[in-house]
């Protein structure tokens, strides 16, 4: 459902039945997908909101046990494309100073590097799309969605940007060969990737009608990208479904206030 002007906010979720999380699409195309089944499936509710299609976001999480930002094509500070990209940031920072579990993917993910103190900027070595393997750090095992991750897991790839600065503070989870910052976490309960733990092989397909040309271009293989996405999508869905719902555990301690502490 869409947020709407008599959705009350409280300091706390305190909703009867299904906890629920804030999910933030930023354009047609790019909705939740396998994120989306896995949280519903895990007894979360999602309260997507549409602010391309005018869907008004709240001014803070608060009243929501999560935060899930997704990703798109417009550019983490392109405020002039997407104007409610300020209020996406805002809450961001709100969300991870009052502790509420935030994920952010891919543009998700850049937004929260970049809101809390972060730096973003256009690829070096072009697009990076398709599958790519990811190597793990250290930090990774001791947390809470990726502990249990193994070294050159594959992640589906689509983007043209990359974090080239994680925020002051923030812990390197994941890095690539393209992109050094793959996924990292900030405080207990936030964690960005840029990588789409969401995507099927037909949803890069659909992308790859959209951009394709212009991948193709900088020097880029799109009919390649979709053929390695639908060969590793197995893997995709068991590794990052089983993220997710490491994910889905985090927002259900912090809405039930009762559970153990997620992260050292």
């Amino acid at each position: 459902m869409t947020a709407s002007a008599s959705t009350p906010l409280t300091d706390r979720d305190d909703t009867p039945g299904r906890p629920r999380v804030l999910v933030i699409q930023h354009e047609d195309g790019t909705g939740p997908g396998l994120v989306g089944a896995e949280l519903t499936a895990a007894g979360l509710e999602l309260d997507l909101v549409h602010p391309w299609a005018g869907g008004r976001l709240p001014a803070s999480p608060a009243g929501h046990a999560g935060l899930l930002v997704l990703g798109g094509s417009p550019g983490c500070d392109d405020d002039t494309a997407a104007p409610w990209l300020p209020e996406v940031r805002a809450l961001i920072r709100r969300a991870v100073a009052g502790g509420v579990p935030l994920l952010g993917i891919c543009l998700g993910g850049q937004l929260t590097a970049a809101a809390l103190g972060g730096r973003v900027a256009r690829g070096r070595r072009g697009p990076e799309t398709g599958v790519v393997p990811l190597r793990r750090l250290p930090a990774a095992d001791a947390d809470a969605l990726f502990a249990a991750v193994p070294d050159g897991a594959p992640a589906a790839q689509w983007h043209w940007d990359e974090i080239v600065e994680l925020p002051p503070g923030a812990v390197a989870l994941f890095t690539g060969d393209d992109c050094r910052h793959q996924a990292f976490r900030v405080g207990p309960r936030a964690w960005g990737v840029q990588f789409h733990p969401e995507v099927t092989a037909a949803d890069v397909a659909g992308w790859a009608r959209l951009d394709g040309p212009a991948v193709a271009r900088a020097g880029g293989d799109p009919e390649a990208a979709v053929a390695s996405v639908r060969a590793a999508e197995p893997v995709l869905r068991e590794v990052w479904g089983r993220t997710t719902r490491a994910w889905a555990r985090v927002v259900h301690a912090h809405h039930g206030r009762g559970g153990p502490a997620v992260n050292p």
